[in-house]
Parts: structure tokens; C-alpha cells; sequence
């Protein structure tokens, strides 16, 4: 089984009129009002699924500021799952700043939803990053995956290297308090967690923390050199590493071709393809 763990969908509503919403959402106008920016809705990415090989996408929406929006858009997400059963497993996506935020999350999770993310600052973030403001509001949402079971997928990014929209300044001494602030969640952090996985090599404290931390491989293609994939195993290991490949920004052939290209065996392809993703949701 093919598990495509990070896509974006977005309802007809928005995606026919993306500039209504640039004024009140930020966020939303740095990543989509560039000529070229995808949106797909989920008819879409199941075409591209079949084209593609994949057998099940986890999807979800976008971190709006407008309480409204992100559960409208949650409310797509989870129609889509009824709409599309087997082939789609739903995350739940808010704004991690709003009153609504826990309420929401509970309300998604009790109607099928099987985790929370992917949770993102972007351009309200970008001065600060995931700072203690962000991990404390971050909090009580961690308290409901956890009695759940359920993870929380988190934007991350290199915080060096060349600008580009959505990416904040992150930094690994943030992203590690994160990790360590919440050690019993399941937590993957999107586009290689910013390439913090390096850190494993430490022989004390910081390979523990990891435990229960997983990386996903969101967007490498546009990051990183195939060889990433090979380094991420030796100091990770298979089994925490889950492909995602940011739909619709990339599709999945481009990952599956980087995969021969940095020689992974079939073991190997099928641990980040399919079976970690799977453990991690209970499939």
C-alpha cells in the first residue's frame, strides 16, 4: 500500500475565488496569489492518486485566521472522507491561535478525523517562529491527540538557505523544545523537520527525545538532493521517515524516481511509502 501522508485540498468555494479571501488571510494570499500556485480539491488528487499509483492520501486544509473558514474547510475535508471511503484518511487544520481551536479539534476527531495538522504560522510567524507563545497555544491541542492517539503533523523548514513563501524562521533550538515539550505525542514534522533529524548522530539526550518523532518528506524534491533520503535512513532508520509529497505542489512520481535515484531497496520504499504511515495511523 501507497500512502501519500501530506496533501493539501481546498473546497470549489475557494478555489474559484482564492483573491476573496487575500485581504483577511495573510497566510493564505503569501502561498496562493503567486501566478502558478495550485489549489486541487479532492476529485483532483483522487485522479492523480490512481495516475499515480497511490492508495490512500492523508489530506487537509489550511491554518485560516477566520474561525469560520477553518471549519468550513474542516467540514470539506470531512465530507471528502464519506465521499472517497478507503482512499482518504482527514487531518484537522486551525488556526492554533483561535479560542475555537480546541473545541474544533475535538469536534473533527469525533467525526472521523484522524489527527491534527498541518499546523503552520507562516506569515504571522515569521518573526518569531514556533516560539514559547506558539507552544504554549499548541498545548491543549497536544492534550487531545495524546488521550486519542492521534498525531499532529507541524510545519518546519531549513532555517538557512534560499527565501521562498511560507517559510519562517524556524530554528532547531525551537523546533527541539517543541519535540521535548510534548514527549508522548506522536509528532511528524514536515519538509525533514528543517533537516533536524542530523542531530540524531548526538550521543546523549537528543536520540531519546526523538522517540516518538517522525519526519516527513514533504516538498524534497525543490529542497534537497536525493541523497537526503539515503542520509535520513542511516541516521534514522526506516521506520521514521513517511513520504508526503505536499499535493499539489509536486505529485508522488517525482519522489518514486528520487527514491531509485538515491537507491533505496524495496524494503526501504516500502517502510516510507506505506507501513510507517500505516502504524502511525492504525490502518
Amino acid at each position: 500500500m501507497i500512502i501519500d501522508f501530506h496533501t493539501h485540498i481546498f473546497p470549489k468555494e475557494i478555489r474559484e475565488n482564492r483573491e476573496k479571501y487575500f485581504r483577511s488571510e495573510p497566510g493564505f494570499k503569501l502561498l496562493y496569489s503567486r501566478p502558478g500556485s495550485k489549489l486541487a480539491g479532492a476529485a483532483e488528487l483522487v485522479d492523480s492518486m490512481d495516475s499515480q499509483g497511490v492508495d490512500r492520501s492523508v489530506i487537509f486544509g489550511f491554518p485560516w485566521k477566520n474561525s469560520d473558514t477553518f471549519k468550513k474547510h474542516n467540514d470539506y475535508i470531512i465530507k471528502s472522507l464519506k465521499r472517497y471511503p478507503g482512499r482518504l484518511t482527514g487531518f484537522c487544520c486551525i488556526d492554533i491561535f483561535s479560542r475555537q481551536a480546541v473545541p474544533e479539534v475535538m469536534r473533527c476527531l469525533e467525526s472521523g478525523l484522524s489527527g491534527v495538522g498541518e499546523l503552520a504560522l507562516y506569515e504571522s510567524g515569521y518573526e518569531s517562529g514556533i516560539d514559547e507563545e506558539f507552544i504554549n497555544s499548541l498545548e491543549p491541542v497536544m492534550e487531545v491527540c495524546l488521550d486519542k492517539n492521534h498525531p499532529v503533523l507541524i510545519h518546519t523548514n531549513e532555517p538557512i538557505g534560499h527565501q521562498y513563501p511560507g517559510k519562517t524562521l524556524n530554528t532547531f533550538r525551537q523546533i527541539y523544545r517543541l519535540i521535548t515539550k510534548f514527549p508522548e505525542n506522536k509528532i511528524v514534522l514536515a519538509h525533514w523537520g528543517g533537516g533536524i533529524f542530523f542531530f540524531n548522530l548526538l550521543k546523549k539526550e537528543v536520540k531519546e527525545s526523538f522517540n516518538n518523532v517522525y519526519f516527513d518528506t514533504a516538498a524534497s524534491p525543490f529542497l534537497y538532493d536525493a541523497k537526503i533520503y539515503r542520509v535520513a535512513i542511516n541516521i534514522l532508520g526506516q521506520a521514521k521517515i513517511i513520504f508526503g509529497s505536499d499535493f499539489p505542489l509536486l505529485k508522488p512520481d517525482r519522489y518514486f524516481k528520487e527514491f531509485e535515484q538515491a537507491g533505496l531497496t524495496k524494503s526501504e520504499i516500502d517502510s516510507l511509502c506505506g507501513k510507517n504511515a500505516a502504524s502511525l495511523l492504525n490502518l
